[in-house]
């Protein structure tokens, strides 16, 4: 099976000693002499990738850019997606610098009736 758009397939896993390992290759037949296809995508975000085997112990098809459908073991996913998550530039501001928002409401802002029967009555 051709990729028919020219695409390199990456397969990403991980070494014994914990290292990545990455092998590029140009056609699917070689890929699927080391991994069963367990269906087709039909609902990659990405138009390109549609119509890709899903292998069996691969998550993907990923895009990594316009030349490349990427394939990663779960392990490898699971770390490369927190190690994404945590790069991410938060927007946040540090605690204690929240902007205080004033409001305002013109029958207090002149002040409280001072009229005892009102503090009587509870009513302040």
């Amino acid at each position: 099976m051709e990729t028919g758009n020219n695409k390199t397939i990456r397969i990403v896993s991980r070494e014994s000693d914990g290292s990545l390992r990455i092998r590029d290759y140009d056609s699917f037949l070689t890929v699927l002499k080391n991994y069963d296809q367990i269906g087709i995508d039909d609902c990659s975000t990405d138009l390109s990738l549609r119509g890709f085997p899903l292998l069996k112990g691969l998550v993907g098809p990923i895009a990594e850019g316009r030349k490349i459908a990427r394939y990663e073991t779960a392990d490898v996913f699971e770390v490369e997606t927190r190690q994404w998550a945590g790069s991410k530039s938060r927007k946040r501001k540090p605690a204690g610098t929240a902007h205080q928002t004033t409001c305002h409401f013109p029958v207090l802002d002149a002040g409280l009736p001072t009229d005892p029967a009102w503090i009587a009555d509870g009513l302040i």
